[in-house]
């Protein structure tokens, strides 16, 4: 099933690098807009509910792959990443600001983690996602269309991957162990 989560999230990605690579920007976010919309009704046949993240994603690839294509301006699809990161970046900020950690909220029922894991993980994810923001702007700014969307693929999900690796000590250290009943001892 995470296999199956993953290539539901990845494949959007996946067909909009090779749509690029094959045909132009503006082809590639068509593609992006229409495997968006389809992964994310299969996400709600399969799992009987969209992940949050993967929604709020979709609604602004086809805000911004509108944009793109009525305007005929890559530069909407561009900026879409860095407007995400920065939106999920100033959440988890907010949230935090509030007294709230929607880390939690989100992954609560996965990971059992001291209030004060919630607290350290959501600040390093809120940052991980301005430092996305960012690298992307200095991406888009600098290369080829081309490159960007191969960075998008090839690129963020690596840095992503290796970003959440680098949590499990944080995970580690703030994790709640279950409370186990010895029965022998009544």
């Amino acid at each position: 099933m995470q296999l199956m989560k993953f290539g539901l999230e990845l494949g959007p990605l996946a067909v909009f690098f090779l749509a690029n690579n094959q045909y132009d920007i503006f082809t590639a976010t068509a593609a992006f807009m229409v495997v968006t919309v389809i992964s994310l009704i299969l996400s709600h046949i399969i799992f009987k509910r969209i992940p949050v993240m993967p929604l709020v994603t979709g609604v602004f690839v086809i805000v911004f792959g509108s944009l793109t294509l009525y305007l005929q301006d890559s530069l909407f699809i561009k900026i879409k990443p860095t407007i995400v990161n920065i939106l999920f970046a100033l959440a988890l900020g907010g949230g935090l600001l509030l007294g709230y950690s929607l880390m939690k909220t989100l992954l609560g029922d996965v990971i059992r983690l001291t209030d004060e894991g919630w607290r350290k993980l959501t600040i390093r994810w809120a940052f991980f996602f301005l430092f996305l923001a960012l690298l992307n702007e200095i991406v888009w700014r600098n290369f080829s269309d081309s490159t960007w969307a191969a960075f998008k693929l090839f690129g963020v999900m690596p840095i992503t991957m290796a970003f959440m690796l680098a949590q499990i000590g944080l995970l580690q250290k703030y994790q709640i162990e279950d409370d186990v009943t010895d029965i022998t001892s009544k």
